[in-house]
């Protein structure tokens, strides 16, 4: 799906071809409750959805997956308070086959998982696999939520942006090309 950012507003977009029947989904991104320091994620959707994350820690990047979300449900990935300003979700729609997905490529399987590394996936076996950013903007908690509705159409499509390559430790991993093998 194409998505655009704007803080604490809705991400919007829809994606055709790989996937039949991909559903219009959007993405809201919400600054969080003062409640609890979590990182959760909420399907907001009439589908079942299935979730994983990126994450950099101290000794490098990682991947985890898969949460099942029912429709209209809410599941915390990450519990206490964040350490990284950057985190990154790949989503499945596993109903309607579509997906939330983006340009920061990173190591996935069909299994549950958690993969140390985002370099080399295929040789290594896994499928590399497209994460949309989620900058928290070094909040201690938030919410993402997974959405139907497209109801603003995206300013400028994912596909047509140049990657911006981050400074070296920024938290972010490296752009790296869409047309790259891993």
């Amino acid at each position: 799906m194409s998505l655009h950012q704007v803080p604490c507003c809705r991400l919007t977009g829809t994606r055709s071809g790989a996937l039949l029947g991909c559903a219009l989904a959007g993405v809201i991104v919400l600054a969080p409750q003062p409640a609890a320091a979590d990182f959760r994620l909420c399907n907001n959707t009439t589908s079942r959805v299935g979730i994983s994350m990126g994450y950099k820690e101290n000794d490098g990047w990682s991947t985890e997956g898969w949460w099942n979300l029912p429709p209209r449900t809410c599941e915390t990935l990450m519990r206490g308070p964040l350490v990284a300003r950057y985190y990154y979700i790949y989503a499945v729609d596993y109903d309607r086959n579509g997906e939330w997905s983006g340009q920061a490529y990173m190591c996935t399987r069909d299994k549950e998982f958690t993969i140390r590394g985002t370099e080399d996936c295929l040789a290594r076996g896994f499928d590399r696999t497209g994460f949309f950013e989620v900058d928290t903007g070094e909040q201690p908690s938030w919410t993402v939520q997974l959405t139907e509705s497209a109801e603003a159409a995206p300013q400028q499509p994912l596909q047509s942006r140049v990657p911006v390559v981050p400074p070296p430790g920024s938290g972010r991993p490296p752009a790296q090309s869409p047309k790259s093998k891993n």
